[in-house]
């Protein structure tokens, strides 16, 4: 079940993150609420992840899967350029992010 709730944080962190560039430096006021809200979520369902994941691999998950995701948006929708030095930096965080998983705590 920790999983399935850093999974939703990491899924409403994500969301968050895009109502923030949708609101326009928090000048649209829907957006901007439905911004905190998703965080607030997002923190919340983090915050049950870890009763059973330990704090630096589901934190390191949260963000790096986090991050993967909004360059990956951001690119495909926002138009955002690719570099080589984006992608081996991503693939970095990645990397450290499985390691994280497989050889963290036992599941």
């Amino acid at each position: 079940m920790s999983w399935l709730y850093l999974t939703l944080a990491i899924l409403f962190e994500v969301c968050g993150t895009l109502l923030m560039k949708l609101s326009n430096g928090l000048s649209h006021i829907s957006y901007t609420v439905i911004m905190f809200i998703c965080y607030v979520i997002s923190l919340t369902m983090l915050s049950f992840a870890l009763k059973n994941i330990e704090i630096g691999t589901a934190y390191a998950i949260w963000s790096g899967v986090g991050i993967v995701l909004i360059v990956t948006i951001g690119i495909l929708f926002f138009k955002e350029p690719l570099s080589l030095q984006k992608i081996i930096f991503i693939s970095l965080i990645v990397i450290g992010a499985i390691g994280l998983n497989l050889f963290g705590e036992v599941h």
